[in-house]
């Protein structure tokens, strides 16, 4: 199935797998982050204080207390120059900032650096592979030899200060050595100088006591949790869960627009094979409802179309008849014509019919151009009162029974509308000539401009229109009958073509009873300003 549903979802499915992978690759970053984080907040308060003390002493005291601190560690401490370490600017700022680093070697390895000396520019490293036991016992050590230089009362608040100085990364804490948790196995190993190690409170940590040597005070180290990764199967199986989720929504919402649109498929369907009735269901006001909307505006005029194309075929067939009715006639009547003067007479009436029909195609190719789309416009700045009277003028001689008057009600507004000038010309001749031939005596044009329309009035004095006809009169070919149609002439196109020409500047045609004249007014109104 080529389908274009098909590829969307294609195109979400790769893209929430690219997702997926980035956000892998990026936990993966934090962990890496947050291990080295971890590590150097453990190992900070340690390292900072190993390399407080080796500061002040000699060569030979540093090497000996280092051989005393590799024991309790494990692990080997050597001193390295500072621009012997190959190191960029930045750790070399946070060093010389006091601060401790730890930069991993390989999956579990990881090297510590704590500056010593910054007038020697000495630095302290060490090798380890992961937080120990060693390293505790040898942070208990320190932080003892700390405090057994001060007074046994004084000792909880240097270990505060000694805390906060060097930047334990974890609580460290004295208390008494009958209130601490510990059971006698324990407390025995405390009096004997040696550390214990326990799971601490809620079991997924680590505490570490010592007594300090002549006190009654237990160091206490802890809890020391282990950072926990974020494990990967679990990130994928969320994620996977995510992107089935994700998929299942998107499918749901996708498919109810892929619906909408087999159902535009569906009535587009239909028209083409000759169903010009159906239509697509307008559901909402999104952007396929409005692509429904626009097809049955489209469906509705291709209806209309091809009913007036229908009609125009039947009406034009019967106008047809009757001139070539006579026009055969008069042939006949010219073959058994006895004098010059006979023939000159059905001559002059067969060119009288042939006038009748070019009127009749002029009339249908006009109206033809107007109802099957757009027209080419040439909007332009019109003078409405000159057209007025240059109409008037033409019709003088063809409305002899009837007095044409006009009336300007715009105060000189009308001299600068826009329009076609050549359809305007066309609707007001109509117009005039429909008016001239049902008025008794009087027809007359009234101009008005007023809130950026302009309405153009032709009444007359004759039978008027019934109000039930008033809108079927702009109905092509269509004649009515009573007084105001009967034996008029014309050929039922005249008020329909003036209607499109309104509607194609944007304006509307009407016809409504003249309250002076006594019988109908037509009105033409439209924007004065058009911008096609």
């Amino acid at each position: 199935m080529n389908s274009i549903f098909l590829r969307i979802y294609g195109g979400m499915l790769l893209v929430l797998i690219a997702v997926s992978c980035l956000a892998l690759i990026s936990i993966r970053m934090i962990n890496d982050v947050r291990a080295e984080d971890f590590r150097e907040r453990v190992a900070t308060g340690t390292f900072r204080l190993m390399a407080d003390n080796l500061e002040p002493m000699d060569d030979a005291e540093r090497q000996k207390a280092m051989a005393v601190w590799m024991r309790l560690i494990g692990v080997p401490l050597e001193l390295h120059p500072l621009d012997a370490l190959a190191l960029d600017s930045t750790s070399w700022a946070r060093l010389i900032q006091g601060r401790v680093l730890v930069r991993s070697q390989g999956p579990s390895q990881a090297r510590v650096y704590s500056l010593v000396d910054l007038s020697r520019q000495q630095v302290l490293t060490a090798d380890i592979e992961r937080i120990s036991e060693q390293l505790g016992r040898a942070t208990l050590f320190l932080i003892a030899d700390e405090l057994v230089r001060h007074p046994e009362a004084d000792m909880p608040s240097w270990l505060q200060q000694l805390r906060r100085a060097k930047g334990f990364g974890f609580p460290l804490n004295l208390t008494g050595l009958h209130e601490t948790d510990l059971d006698v196995d324990q407390r025995r190993r405390l009096d004997e100088f040696d550390t214990v190690l326990s799971l601490g409170p809620d079991g997924n940590s680590m505490m570490m006591y010592m007594k300090i040597p002549d006190t009654n005070w237990v160091l206490s180290l802890g809890p020391v949790y282990q950072m926990e990764e974020y494990p990967p199967e679990m990130l994928l199986m969320t994620g996977l869960l995510a992107l089935s989720l994700s998929g299942l929504l998107i499918y749901l919402l996708v498919r109810q627009l892929e619906q909408r649109l087999m159902n535009l498929e569906s009535a587009a369907t239909h028209i083409a094979r000759g169903n010009l009735d159906a239509r697509a269901e307008v559901i909402s006001t999104d952007s396929v409802g409005s692509l429904a909307s626009a097809f049955n505006d489209m469906a509705e005029h291709l209806q209309r179309v091809m009913q007036i194309q229908q009609e125009m075929i039947r009406a034009v067939s019967h106008e047809l008849r009757t001139p070539v009715a006579r026009l055969r006639f008069g042939l006949e009547m010219v073959e058994t014509a006895d004098s010059d003067d006979a023939k000159r007479r059905y001559m002059d009436s067969m060119d009288g019919d042939l006038t009748e029909l070019d009127k009749l195609v002029d009339e249908i190719l006009t109206y033809a151009r107007l109802e099957q789309g757009a027209p080419a416009l040439t909007l332009q700045p019109v003078d409405v009162l000159a057209t007025v009277e240059e109409v008037m003028l033409e019709l003088e001689p063809l409305t002899t029974r009837v007095q044409i008057s006009h009336v300007d009600r715009s105060n000189g507004r009308a001299h600068a509308i826009d329009a076609e000038p050549r359809y305007l010309h066309r609707a007001l001749t109509n117009l005039v000539s429909n008016a001239a031939r049902h008025a008794s005596s009087q027809v007359r044009i009234s101009t008005r401009v007023v809130n950026g329309r302009c309405r153009l009035i032709v009444e007359d004095d004759g039978p008027g229109i019934p109000e039930d006809y008033r809108e079927r009169i702009f109905t092509p070919f269509l004649r009515l009958d009573d007084s105001r149609t009967r034996s008029s002439g014309g050929y039922g196109l005249g008020l329909s073509i003036v209607r499109r020409i309104a509607y194609w500047h944007r304006g509307y045609a009407r016809v409504e009873g003249s309250r002076d004249l006594g019988g109908a007014a037509f009105i033409i109104d439209w924007p004065v300003r058009l911008h096609i």
